[in-house]
C-alpha cells in the first residue's frame, strides 16, 4: 500500500532550482551594494485586499536567511556601501511571475486552482507581468484550455460588474503545453515557450504539482535540469499525500531534496488556508477572555471533528489506498491540533504528542442499507473497490499531549464518509463551575453545566460560545444559549477560498501555513505504528450504516474519558 516513489537515481546528476531571494520593501529602501545583484521581488499592482498570513500586505516582506550556500550568493561580498533603489520605477524592476500548473487536465486544477488564481487575479494580488501555463499529458490547445477553465471562473459576488473584462483579460494570459511528466526534452520545450514570453525579463517561476504522488519525482527532476529560473526564484508547490507512512515519506523528502532545497518545497494541506483556522490562534493569542483558559486547569477535552454526507461515489480507487486516516487524520486534523495547542514555537514532536493503545483508536467502514424507500450504498459496492477491503471510511482516536499545559487532557479526533452530516469544526468543552451555586437545575448532565466554544471551519463559518442564563419569568429556570458570531451575518464579503490564500503566500514566500519536512516525520511517526498494527493484523473494521452517526465504538471512545461527542447533542 506504500506510494510508489520514482527512485531518485533516475538522473545520474543532481542540480538544484536557483535559490530565492526576497527583496525589503518598502518601495524605497536602503541596501548594502551587493544586494544589487539579487533578483528583487515581484510587485503587485494594487495593494491586495487579501493579504499574505503574515499580516502583511503584498508590498511588505522582509529579506529571508539562506543565501549563504545558493549558487546566487557564491562570489557576492557584501560591504559597507549603500545604494538606493527606488523600486516604484518600472524601469527598475523588470520581472515577470510564471504559474505552471502540471497537471492542468485535472479535476483539482480545473475546479480549485485555476479558479484560485482567477481570484487573486480579479483582486488585483498578481503582478503586472504574470502568466499561466498549463502542463498534461492531455493533448490540447492554447484556447482549449481557456474553454476547459472557464465554465469554472466566478467573481466575487460584490464585484460583478467588471467581471467579463476580467475574465477576459485573465484568459489571455493562459498558455498550455502538452508533454509527458518525466520527459527532459518536453520540459526543455515548455522552458522556451516561458522564456518567449518572459521576453528577456527577471523571472520567477512558481510550479503547481496537480498530480498523483508516483510522478512527483520525475516532475521535479525534469523541470529543475530543464524548465528553472536562471536569474529568479523557482518555488514548488506539492499536493497531499506525502507518502503513505514513515518510510515512504522520508524517501518522498530525500529524492525531492536531491533537486530542491526545503525553502523552495511548499507542502499544501489546504486546510490550513481556511478562514477558521487562521482565526484560532488570533482568537487565542489576542483576546485576554481567552488565553488564560488555554490549559488543563479550564479545559475539560477539546473535539476535532470531521464529516462528509457522502461516500466515495465511484471514487473509492484511490481512497482504498490510503483510507480515513491517512487522508483526513494524520494531516488536517493534526495540524489543527498543533495549532490549537502550540507553545511558542509551534512543536509537533512525536515525543510530545502520543497516541494511547490501540483500544483508544475506533476505525468503521459504512454498509449499505435501505430507509425510508431509497437505498444507500455500502462502501464495498463502489465498482472501484474491492469486494472485501478493510479501508476504513471512519476513525475516532484519543490523543494526549506530554507537557504542563495539557497534561490529562483527551484530544478526540473523529473523521468519516457517509455520516448523518457535513461538518469541520474544533469544539472545546470546559470543566465545570466549582460549587456551582446552581448545580441542582442541571442535574447529572454535565455537559449542560459547563460552557462550550465550537469554531465551525465548514458549513457556514462561525464562532460561537454556549453558556447559561436564566430564562425570563418568576422562577428560576436555566437555559442553555450560544453567544454566535456567524460570518456570513457579519461579514457579508465573499469568504476566500483557502487555495487562494495558499497560491498567494507561495508567491510571497511566505511558509508559515505550509508543512516542513521535520513536520511531516513527526506526524507520520505518529500515525506509522497504528497503521501498520491495523494492516497487518487484518483488523476488520465496525460496520455502521450509510447516513448514521458512525459506529457504536465511537460512543464507547469519548465514554471512557467521560466525555459526550459535541455534535451528536441535537443543539447545534
Amino acid at each position: 500500500m506504500a506510494t510508489h516513489i520514482t527512485p531518485c537515481s533516475s538522473s545520474s546528476s543532481s542540480f538544484s532550482f536557483s535559490s530565492e531571494f526576497n527583496v525589503c520593501k518598502p518601495r524605497k529602501c536602503y541596501f548594502s551594494k551587493w544586494v544589487s545583484q539579487v533578483p528583487p521581488r515581484i510587485h503587485a499592482r494594487n495593494y491586495c485586499q487579501i493579504k499574505s498570513s503574515n499580516g502583511y500586505p503584498l508590498n511588505a516582506v522582509s529579506m529571508q536567511d539562506g543565501m549563504d550556500g545558493s549558487p546566487l550568493a557564491k562570489g557576492i561580498k557584501p560591504n559597507d556601501e549603500e545604494v538606493f533603489f527606488d523600486f516604484s520605477d518600472p524601469e527598475e524592476v523588470q520581472s515577470t511571475l510564471s504559474i505552471t500548473v502540471v497537471g492542468a487536465s485535472g479535476d483539482l486544477a480545473k475546479k480549485k486552482i485555476f479558479p484560485a488564481l482567477f481570484a487573486l487575479y480579479y483582486e488585483d494580488c498578481l503582478p503586472e507581468n504574470f502568466m499561466v501555463f498549463g502542463y498534461a499529458r492531455t493533448k490540447l490547445t492554447d484556447e482549449e484550455l481557456r474553454n476547459m477553465i472557464s465554465g469554472t471562473l466566478t467573481c466575487r459576488i460584490d464585484k460583478r460588474e467588471n467581471c467579463e473584462d476580467k475574465m477576459e483579460q485573465f484568459l489571455k494570459r493562459c498558455f498550455y503545453h502538452s508533454g509527458q511528466y518525466n520527459s527532459e526534452e518536453h520540459f526543455a520545450e515548455l522552458d522556451s515557450k516561458l522564456k518567449e514570453k518572459e521576453a528577456g525579463k527577471l523571472s520567477n517561476r512558481l510550479f503547481y504539482l496537480s498530480i498523483p504522488p508516483n510522478i512527483f519525482v520525475d516532475v521535479v527532476r525534469c523541470a529543475s535540469l530543464k524548465a528553472s529560473s536562471v536569474n529568479g526564484w523557482t518555488r514548488v508547490i506539492v499536493e497531499k499525500p506525502f507518502g503513505s507512512d514513515s518510510e515512504s515519506s522520508s524517501d518522498l523528502t530525500r529524492c525531492l531534496k536531491q533537486y530542491l532545497t526545503e525553502d523552495q518545497i511548499f507542502r499544501i494541506d489546504h486546510y490550513l488556508g481556511k478562514e477558521l483556522v487562521e482565526n484560532l490562534s488570533v482568537l487565542r493569542f489576542s483576546n485576554l477572555v481567552f488565553e488564560p483558559l488555554w490549559s488543563r486547569s479550564y479545559i475539560r477535552n477539546v473535539q476535532l471533528i470531521f464529516s462528509e454526507d457522502f461516500g466515495t461515489e465511484g471514487r473509492g480507487g484511490y481512497f482504498d489506498n490510503y483510507g480515513i486516516i491517512r487522508d483526513i487524520m494524520q494531516n488536517h486534523l493534526l495540524q489543527i491540533l498543533a495549532l490549537f495547542a502550540m507553545e511558542t514555537p509551534v512543536s509537533l514532536d512525536a515525543e510530545d504528542v502520543r497516541n494511547e493503545k490501540l483500544e483508544d483508536v475506533i476505525v468503521g467502514q459504512y454498509k449499505g442499507h435501505s430507509k425510508a424507500g431509497r437505498t444507500y450504498p455500502g462502501y464495498t459496492d463502489d465498482s472501484t473497490v474491492p469486494n472485501n477491503s478493510l479501508t476504513p471510511t471512519f476513525a475516532a482516536a484519543a490523543l494526549f499531549i506530554n507537557n504542563a499545559r495539557w497534561d490529562g487532557v483527551p484530544f478526540l479526533m473523529k473523521a468519516g464518509k457517509a455520516l448523518h452530516t457535513k461538518r469541520a469544526e474544533i469544539r472545546v468543552q470546559f470543566r465545570h463551575v466549582p460549587g456551582n451555586l446552581y448545580k441542582r437545575n442541571f442535574g447529572t448532565d454535565l455537559d449542560k453545566a459547563t460552557n462550550e466554544l465550537v469554531l465551525r471551519v465548514q458549513p457556514d463559518e462561525a464562532i460561537y460560545l454556549k453558556i447559561n442564563n436564566k430564562v425570563p419569568g418568576l422562577g428560576m429556570r436555566l437555559d442553555r444559549s450560544d453567544l454566535n458570531l456567524l460570518y456570513r451575518a457579519r461579514y457579508p464579503r465573499e469568504i476566500p477560498d483557502a487555495y487562494e490564500r495558499l497560491l498567494l503566500d507561495a508567491i510571497e514566500g511566505e511558509r508559515r501555513l505550509f508543512i516542513r519536512s521535520d513536520e511531516l516525520d513527526a506526524a507520520w511517526s505518529l500515525f506509522t505504528p497504528l497503521l501498520k498494527e491495523l494492516e497487518e493484523k487484518k483488523i476488520a473494521p465496525e460496520l455502521y450504516p450509510y447516513g448514521s452517526r458512525g459506529p457504536v465504538g465511537a460512543h464507547y471512545l469519548a465514554a471512557k474519558y467521560n466525555v459526550r461527542w459535541g455534535d451528536l447533542s441535537g443543539e447545534d
